[in-house]
């Protein structure tokens, strides 16, 4: 009897879900400087983080943790990020300023997802990671299933040492990314795709 419910189960699942799959397919990110308010309150960003959480973790050591920014702290990271992009770059015009000060201001949430990798008698930290990575993907499917929009992305301040520093990373953690999150203020253009005849391959035995 046993058996027969299992495999009753596992026929239901084969099926999927089309309103699923439909979703996924169309599923993409937004510009975080198109996006506006209103942005997940805390029940729904808990839920979205919560989701995000779910993926392969070898070893279950959690290699990652979140960081949220709001909109009232964003004029002063963006102080900072100008400050430093101009110590690294020169002097900034009126344009570049104006981009960098702006960066948090964009989105009405940004999570930085830190990647807390380190070495590990069994587990490579190339997995921990590719998990990292996994989460990052999983809190942009997330908010888009929830009915806002996401982009995520890493820009300069996430590998330059001091900015990330001051954006809350320590010792050896590492940016995997910011998901901005936010509501659309225009529709997402669509972009080109992969083909997959270019990507796809069957494994043939060469030896």
């Amino acid at each position: 009897m046993q058996l027969f419910e299992e495999k009753n189960v596992m026929s239901t699942f084969s099926h999927g879900s089309p309103e699923t799959l439909k979703f996924l397919r169309k599923r993409r990110s937004h510009p975080s400087v198109t996006m506006s308010e209103p942005g997940p309150n805390e029940d729904e960003l808990t839920d979205m983080l919560t989701i995000a959480a779910r993926v392969p973790d070898h070893g279950k050591l959690t290699p990652w943790r979140f960081i949220v920014y709001r909109p009232e702290q964003a004029r002063v990271i963006g102080d900072r990020l100008a400050e430093i992009c101009e110590r690294r770059n020169g002097p900034l015009d009126d344009e570049q300023r104006q981009k960098e000060s702006t960066r948090f201001m964009r989105a009405p949430v940004v999570v930085g997802v830190v990647s807390t990798a380190a070495a590990h008698p069994k587990i490579p930290v190339w997995e921990q990671q590719l998990s990292a990575g996994a989460v990052c993907m999983n809190l942009v499917t997330a908010a888009s299933a929830a009915g806002f929009v996401s982009q995520w992305l890493t820009e300069w301040y996430s590998f330059d040492q001091e900015a990330a520093s001051f954006l809350g990373v320590a010792g050896s953690e590492k940016f995997s990314g910011f998901i901005h999150i936010g509501t659309p203020s225009q529709p997402p253009v669509e972009r080109p795709r992969p083909d997959l005849s270019d990507l796809v391959r069957e494994w043939r035995n060469t030896d």
